[in-house]
């Protein structure tokens, strides 16, 4: 998994195979008017898979604002901003407030 240590104190951690089914990029979004949304509710939910689309074969930073991903399935066209990564954090408070409830 990828943790991440935000400013606010709050700990971000998403499993590999969560990062990659929410890629961002228009590719995977379905197109370009879908880029930058949130992922759909049933991508947090489902279990974790141990494939080459799943395994990391490097990130690497794009400048100051976001990550890119390199999967071992040569999949590499994904930018995760630090923005959309904190808004899809994974964890039972923050997907409190993703749904509304929080």
């Amino acid at each position: 998994e990828v943790t991440i240590s935000w400013n606010d104190g709050h700990t971000s951690s998403y499993g590999f195979s969560f990062l990659r089914r929410v890629c961002p990029c228009a590719e995977c979004a379905g197109g370009h008017e879908n880029m930058g949304k949130l992922p759909d509710v049933e991508a947090y939910d489902l279990p974790d898979e141990e494939t080459p689309a799943t395994r990391l074969e490097k990130v690497e930073a794009v400048g100051s604002y976001a990550l890119t991903i390199t999967w071992e399935d040569g999949h590499h066209f994904g930018i995760y901003n630090w923005q959309f990564l904190r808004t899809i954090c994974p964890c039972a408070e923050c997907r409190m407030k993703q749904v509304g409830y929080g």
